[in-house]
């Protein structure tokens, strides 16, 4: 796994959301404290729509401005410039929102996006993200859930603002006869061919807090952490930092 540059992750400022909607399907609804705090400053978020791929990228700039209006921050999409990279450049925040991380991952290399992202980060900049906008965040995006309906062109290494990976939405949850793998069983495959990592089973409603060298675990639901040795519980309010390694 990529590495988080030192000068990067001494001045980050990642908010990592496990998941957009609460039980009742509200959006941005259960992590609106955590949001605003992360975002207090901030008149304007630089929206990056490319995870959305059955909803068009306007609707879902929409959605999140009607989102993250009672906080008082507007929202501009990207997508809607001709130079999205400028936009970035000027952003005070930046929000990645959750959809196909493949897809999501493709679009940032093929527009040259990545490196942008990256600096904005290591400016201090806040980044939101949730599900594909928080595992775009990691090394690598191979700890998603999501089918690979597209080949990101530049391979499957990530931004690397966060240094351990991240399983969003991540369930225990096992149907009776169901005969496919759990989500333990395919990161249990991942840590076996990429020994060394370690990746943060994130669920529902939870979130990662990135301030510099600290990280922690933000909502009611403990995460697990996984490593090729076995897993352990973190509980919330939990400090996670090492986990980077």
């Amino acid at each position: 796994m990529p590495p988080v540059a030192p000068a990067l992750r001494a001045a980050r400022r990642l908010l990592l959301l496990s998941n957009s909607r609460d039980p009742a399907g509200r959006y941005l609804v259960h992590a609106r404290d955590a949001l605003a705090a992360h975002l207090a400053g901030a008149r304007e978020v630089a929206f990056v729509p490319y995870a959305g791929v059955t909803v068009g990228w306007d609707a879902y700039a929409s959605r999140v401005a009607e989102a993250l209006a009672p906080l008082g921050v507007a929202v501009r999409g990207v997508h809607a410039s001709g130079d999205p990279a400028a936009v970035l450049a000027e952003a005070e925040a930046v929000a990645v929102g959750g959809g196909n991380t493949f897809h999501l991952l493709a679009e940032l290399q093929r527009r040259g996006l990545v490196g942008v992202l990256r600096a904005r980060a290591a400016a201090g900049v806040p980044y939101v993200g949730w599900s594909a906008g928080s595992v775009v965040a990691c090394p690598t995006i191979r700890t998603t859930n999501d089918m690979p309906i597209v080949e990101p062109p530049d391979g499957l290494r990530a931004l690397a603002l966060f240094g351990a990976q991240i399983n969003a939405h991540f369930t225990d949850a096992h149907p009776t006869g169901f005969q496919g793998e759990t989500r333990r069983e395919r990161l249990a495959e991942f840590l076996a061919a990429n020994p060394g990592a370690a990746v943060v089973g994130l669920p529902e409603g939870s979130w990662l807090d990135a301030r510099g060298e600290r990280v922690t675990l933000g909502g009611p639901h403990a995460a697990v952490v996984l490593r090729e040795g076995g897993a352990t519980d973190a509980p919330p309010g939990a400090e996670l930092g090492a986990v980077e390694g």
